[in-house]
Parts: C-alpha cells; sequence; structure tokens
C-alpha cells in the first residue's frame, strides 16, 4: 500500500465525517444518489461504472478490458497500472467481484464548493467484506489527490471497507501472474487432467517432473497453469516460474 503525502498548505481539507454522498449506477435503474450511511447496502461489485473511459488520440494511459474470470466478464481500466491490480483482484481468491469506477464519493469544502472522487475498483470478498482501490504510483500523487484519497479513506473507513492506495506491482509476481492469467479461462479446465495432476502434486514436487508423470506436456501444462490461477496448485511465485520451481495441492481445511 502506498503512503499518502502530508497535504499541502491552503489545499481543500477532507470533510467532516457524515457529509458525504455517493453517485452510482445501477443495473435497470439508472443513476442513483445515497448517503454515505446507505452505501454499504448497496452491491457496487455489480454496478455499471459511474464514470466513462476517455479515449483520444495521442494519450499517454492505455485504456482497455480485461476479461475477468471471477466475475466471467469484462471489467475496465485505464491505465497498465489499473490493468495489473485488477489481474491481481481477478487472481485473489478471496474476491468473489469486481467493478471499474464503481462510484462517485462527493463532498462540500467549508468554502461551498464540491469536491468528487470515482475510486478505481471495488472488491467484494467472499466474507462480505468489501476493499475499495485506488492506483497512482507514489511520485504521482499530487496534493489535490491526496486530499481526494484521503477523503475516500474516511468514507471507507466509516462503512467499514479496507482502502489501498497502490503504486507498480512487484515485478516478478506480475510477471508470473500475468503468465497464469493467459490461461485463466475455464476452457482449460479437464477433469481428467486436474485429477491426475491433483495426485501427481500430493506433496511437493519438481513443476516438470510432475507435469511428465501425468502425460505430455503440451496437454498437461496448460491445465496446471489453470490450476496455479485458480489457488488449487501452489508455488512460489516471488520467484521465476520454471520446469524446477516447486508445486504442491492446496492444502484442504478440514
Amino acid at each position: 500500500m502506498t503512503a499518502l503525502h502530508a497535504l499541502a498548505g491552503g489545499m481543500d481539507a477532507p470533510p467532516p465525517d457524515g457529509e458525504f454522498e455517493v453517485r452510482y449506477v445501477a443495473e435497470g435503474s439508472g443513476l442513483q444518489h445515497v448517503p454515505l450511511d446507505e452505501a454499504g447496502g448497496v452491491r457496487f461489485e455489480v454496478a455499471s461504472p459511474a464514470r466513462g473511459f476517455v479515449s483520444y488520440k495521442g494519450q499517454r494511459n492505455f485504456p482497455g478490458l480485461w476479461w475477468s474470470a471471477t466475475v466471467g466478464g469484462h471489467v475496465g481500466y485505464e491505465s497498465w497500472l489499473e490493468r495489473d491490480h485488477l489481474m491481481l483482484l481477478d487472481f485473489d481468491p478471496a474476491v468473489v467481484g469486481i467493478s471499474s469506477q464503481p462510484f462517485w464519493l462527493s463532498w462540500s469544502t467549508e468554502e461551498g464548493k464540491v469536491r468528487s472522487h470515482a475510486p478505481d475498483y471495488f472488491a467484494r470478498r467472499a466474507d462480505g467484506s468489501a476493499l475499495v482501490v485506488d492506483c497512482r504510483p507514489l511520485e504521482r500523487i499530487k496534493p489535490r489527490d491526496a486530499v481526494k484519497f484521503e477523503a475516500t479513506r474516511r468514507a471507507c473507513e466509516r462503512l467499514g471497507w479496507d482502502y489501498r492506495v497502490v503504486g507498480a506491482v512487484d515485478a516478478m509476481v506480475g510477471g508470473n501472474v500475468r503468465w497464469l492469467s493467459g490461461y485463466r479461462h475455464p476452457r482449460h479446465a479437464r477433469d481428467e487432467v486436474t485429477t491426475a495432476l491433483l495426485a501427481a502434486f500430493t506433496e511437493p514436487t519438481e513443476l516438470m517432473a510432475g507435469v511428465q508423470a501425468v502425460g505430455d506436456p503440451i496437454a498437461v501444462l496448460p491445465v496446471l497453469f489453470h490450476l496455479l490461477w485458480r489457488h488449487e496448485l501452489v508455488t512460489d511465485l516471488s520467484v521465476p516460474l520454471h520446469p524446477l520451481a516447486w508445486v504442491s495441492a492446496a492444502r484442504r481445511a478440514v
């Protein structure tokens, strides 16, 4: 998580607690306005983007759509940094729902000016808890951004949600997960190969040795990568994923 800079003098301060409004786009119902205290009951993980994705000739960021295995559909991103963190949310087994630009959070300054911020992502976890994410490298957080992030943190704290401001993804972890993401689609699941792989990796085994014990690597490797994406098989993703990497079946809770 990225630490926020201290606010520069003269910048608008975040509002006192309780003075927030939330606007979001509900499927089939259009734009909705609710006070913050009512936002905790909204299923933002299925909300449509509250803000459009800008695309223009010569822009320096790269917007696009990520097919999410978690939601079974596309989720938008506005930069490669956002794409990387969207990928990690999709990879997180605790996350069961994801939306981009999930809502506008609005408040008034002491001078009566209205300020708003649309976070980058909302994620719902299997236990019902929520996570709100903003993606911004530390060196690019300007004072006005810091105000908005602090306001969002306060609002999330009031609702009992987690809030993170995140920067660059670890290069090794990001590279490994990006490789596995190529096998995230359910088409790579084959029941008979899955059963054999889980048996082959009951105890920690070198990746290629376990694959060859099951069959032709060309047929077996895509299933293995899919199982690693699904966390049914596990390995250390902080080091290069290679033929000698140790892989094992995930331990099941009793």
